[in-house]
């Protein structure tokens, strides 16, 4: 492709105040009738972060997406928007143009970035690539600047990495990847579109850092996409505060978080709140116990696929949960937490004993094991990957039921009054999921694992799908629920925040082992093991 000349840029030129890298004013974006974006003005300085926050479904993404003309198919953009980016006016761009500020003016670095990358290509050349059509790069400088990119990103041994594919490399590692090809052409301006939300609090806590420290190197600008307004508190200068498709109150972060005007805004920061635990009853009788858990998986190698070693998953865990309590089980990704939760399911093979309410379900064949599985439930991470797009709601509540044998006056009873505790309408039974959003889908599926009536809950990251607000109310919906039955619960996260909410007792896992135990109180005032501590703190960037 052949680079823009100086009088290409020079006539689309448009001038912008000084310093002044964004401008958009009066943006509308309509998806046929429906407009979804309602006439939103941004301004972003250089060196400086704005924060766009809102809730699921507000306008962030579109917001983002229309700055660079990424649009999908079907949306279109009013005649009278106007969008500014390094002088250049976006939405009067010629195709040329466009795949120039792509990558090269702008980079952006996308939400899930194991569907962002190409899996059929190696790192080197996705990179490569962006510095091959802006600025013509080739051969062994090509891969000089590559290795370069990585290593200012932080990826460990940056040469050997080169040659690796998406796949084979971390979630960490896949963000840092992206970044890297954001940054290759030295962008005026970055987007980063909820950057940390499918990363564990480590992880999240290094990649903010990342951003934080080339943006002073740089001295680029930044449009932060996020819900979380932790994250937001600690790296943004300005925050835009989105609700259905308007931009509701606008400031810096003193203003908008010690006086929020906006009854949207006072929502957002309510949800950020800490709750409590639900009380457990004096006296409460141990509900589980798991002794020297272990789930080893074989490596095998060689013609005669030998095994030649273990993956050690989950290494002699030992926990006791009383009824109605909560204990929160936190890690890194890859810790085994929640490996553990599908061992104690009896969904993996494992070794040890697990003692639930009297039965030894070690012992159990699985025949022997399935009426017990009434009484323990699971809530999976992603609540549209877990309901089934072919059943509507009535059929997903009644499924289990089904199975174990209630009557058709049973099942229609149970499911109206599973669906009516998680706050939903009888009128939706009919609905299928995609019609849902996703707080809605997520009372879906503990409404599934409600109706059979468990006595345990093993919640797998149950918001971390969820944005702030949708996730508070998650979060007191399992409070209430816990209340009103006495439900146990195993909650599994990455979210300090959130097992400090919830959780009576706290088990720490890395490395498939257990590192620390105690109550929820005494792990937090004063954490004893290095990797607990280091959990905190980096919690506290996030």
């Amino acid at each position: 492709m052949t680079p823009l000349t100086h009088e290409d840029t020079e006539k689309d030129s448009v001038n912008l105040a000084e310093g002044e890298i964004l401008d958009v004013r009066n943006l509308r974006i309509s998806f046929g009738a429906m407009e979804v974006v309602q006439g939103v003005s941004l301004r972003l300085q250089r060196g400086q972060t704005l924060a766009l926050v809102g809730e699921s479904g507000s306008g962030k993404s579109v917001t983002a997406l229309s700055l660079l003309r990424l649009l999908p198919q079907g949306a279109s953009v009013d005649p009278g928007s106007s969008i500014v980016v390094s002088g250049q006016p976006v939405l009067s761009l010629t195709p040329r143009q466009l795949r120039q500020l792509r990558g090269g003016s702008v980079g952006m670095i996308f939400q899930e970035p194991m569907t962002s990358l190409n899996p059929l290509h190696t790192i080197e050349k996705q990179i490569g690539e962006t510095l091959q059509l802006h600025r013509g790069v080739s051969g062994r400088a090509l891969r000089e600047q590559v290795l370069a990119l990585l290593e200012e990103v932080g990826i460990d041994n940056a040469a050997r990495r080169m040659g690796a594919f998406p796949h084979e490399l971390s979630g960490g590692q896949r963000q840092r990847v992206m970044i890297a090809m954001a940054l290759a052409n030295d962008p005026a301006l970055l987007i980063a579109d909820e950057p940390t939300t499918a990363l564990d609090v480590t992880v999240a806590s290094q990649i903010l850092e990342l951003l934080k420290r080339l943006q002073r190197k740089r001295h680029m600008a930044i449009l932060l996409i996020t819900h979380n307004l932790g994250i937001v508190r600690r790296y943004a200068h300005q925050i835009a505060v989105m609700q259905t498709g308007r931009i509701v109150e606008q400031g810096t972060c003193t203003e908008i978080f010690t006086s929020p005007r906006h009854c949207c805004t006072r929502m957002l920061l309510d949800a950020e709140r800490h709750h409590p635990p639900v009380p457990v009853v004096a006296g409460a009788s141990e509900l589980l116990r798991v002794e020297d858990l272990r789930v080893w998986f074989p490596i095998k190698k060689g013609i005669w696929r030998r095994t030649v070693d273990h993956v050690r998953a989950v290494d002699g865990v030992s926990l006791r949960v009383a009824r109605g309590e909560t204990l929160g089980i936190v890690g890194e990704s890859g810790s085994g937490k929640t490996t553990l939760g599908l061992a104690l399911l009896r969904l993996l093979p494992a070794s040890g004993e697990i003692h639930f309410d009297g039965h030894a379900l070690h012992a159990l064949k699985h025949k022997a094991m399935r009426p017990l599985r009434r009484a323990v439930q699971v809530v999976l991470q992603d609540p549209y990957g877990s309901l089934s797009p072919r059943m509507n709601v009535a059929q997903i509540l009644e499924e289990g039921l089904l199975v174990h044998g209630f009557s058709v006056s049973e099942r229609r009873e149970l499911v109206q009054w599973a669906l009516q505790e998680v706050g939903l309408d009888v009128a939706m039974l009919e609905r299928y999921p995609h019609e849902f959003s996703g707080g809605q889908r997520q009372r879906i599926a503990i409404a599934r694992a409600l109706v059979l009536n468990p006595r345990l809950l093993v919640l797998d990251e149950p918001t971390s799908a969820l944005d702030q607000s949708t996730q508070a109310q998650v979060m007191a919906l399992l409070r209430q629920l816990q209340a009103k039955y006495g439900l146990t619960y195993l909650f599994i996260s990455h979210d300090l925040g959130l097992i400090r909410s919830i959780s009576h007792q706290v088990l720490v896992m890395k490395d498939g082992r257990a590192v620390e135990q105690g109550s929820t109180e005494a792990i937090f005032a004063e954490p004893r093991h290095p990797y607990t501590r280091q959990l905190m703190q980096s919690a506290l960037t996030v």
